[in-house]
């Protein structure tokens, strides 16, 4: 039976995106690609997008996997930043289902597999992520784990409070990403911002309840969710949210006023602890 979901599943081409740029590591870099090429329902395309200047090493990955007939490489003269990288990598992709990946994380093995069996079961549905772990240099340690809501519905009210998908694992269509704006720069939540958009156009949210993603985290991850910058950018989309009719004003004031003490009052490490006590499932 699983291999006849398997030969059903074939038939749908899907791409992978991804970006890489100077602040990566070219050893995870590697590692999860490999992630991506090792998959026991593999991509048709892996689309690259080199955002700027990378360093030897990088590059010396990159001109490994390009050897590959289906690596197409995307290359920026200057560093677009996140939003913009993946809005340049999304047009260069030939197929509709589009993966996203980042360059420091594993896809765990079946990953595309749980995501193509969603879209066969239910095709009406627009983007399909699941779960994530996160883990410190290795794989094994593992300290956390991000759970997130399965149903259209129940993933649309979450989204009220918090980001209701896990960015790294999501299978997408591209026709409907596309018709909701596309990816557009907004200061770490250009996702967040995706989603929304794509709410407002009635589209169809599902995630997966297995885990899809090994994601690599460290204190540097809480000091980006955190200062004057990051809240204020959080703010804003609060506000567009709000001006939208997604949330109310009270939802709007708890909201904010959360992001506020967390994000500007308090310390690095007292923010960690928040994250990890009350944003993430203990391993």
């Amino acid at each position: 039976m699983k291999t006849e979901n398997i030969q059903e599943q074939s038939k749908f081409n899907f791409s992978v995106l991804m970006c890489v740029y100077n602040g990566d590591n070219a050893v995870h870099f590697e590692t999860a690609v490999n992630s991506i090429l090792n998959q026991s329902l593999k991509p048709s395309e892996v689309v690259l997008v080199v955002d700027g200047f990378v360093s030897q090493q990088i590059n010396t990955v990159i001109e490994k996997f390009e050897e590959n007939g289906n690596f197409v490489v995307v290359r920026l003269k200057e560093n677009q930043g996140h939003g913009n990288a993946r809005r340049a990598g999304l047009c260069a992709c030939s197929n509709d289902l589009v993966a996203i990946m980042d360059a420091d994380d594993v896809s765990c093995f079946e990953r595309f597999e749980k995501q193509i069996e969603k879209f066969v079961e239910q095709p009406y549905i627009d983007v399909v992520g699941g779960n994530i772990t996160e883990f410190i240099e290795e794989e094994s340690n593992l300290i956390a784990k991000r759970e997130v809501p399965c149903n259209d519905s129940e993933i649309k009210d979450y989204m009220k409070k918090r980001c209701p998908m896990n960015l790294v694992t999501v299978m997408f269509k591209k026709s409907s990403v596309e018709k909701a704006g596309g990816f557009l720069d907004w200061y770490c939540e250009e996702d967040y911002y995706l989603w929304i958009r794509m709410a407002l156009e009635n589209m169809v949210f599902a995630n997966v309840s297995h885990n899809l993603v090994n994601v690599r985290v460290g204190s540097d991850m809480y000091k980006r969710r955190g200062g004057w910058k990051y809240f204020q950018s959080e703010r804003k989309l609060q506000k567009f949210m709000r001006k939208n009719k997604i949330i109310g004003a009270w939802r709007y004031f708890c909201n904010v006023t959360k992001r506020f003490i967390v994000q500007c009052m308090l310390p690095n490490r007292l923010r960690g602890w928040i994250y990890r006590k009350f944003a993430r499932q203990k391993i």
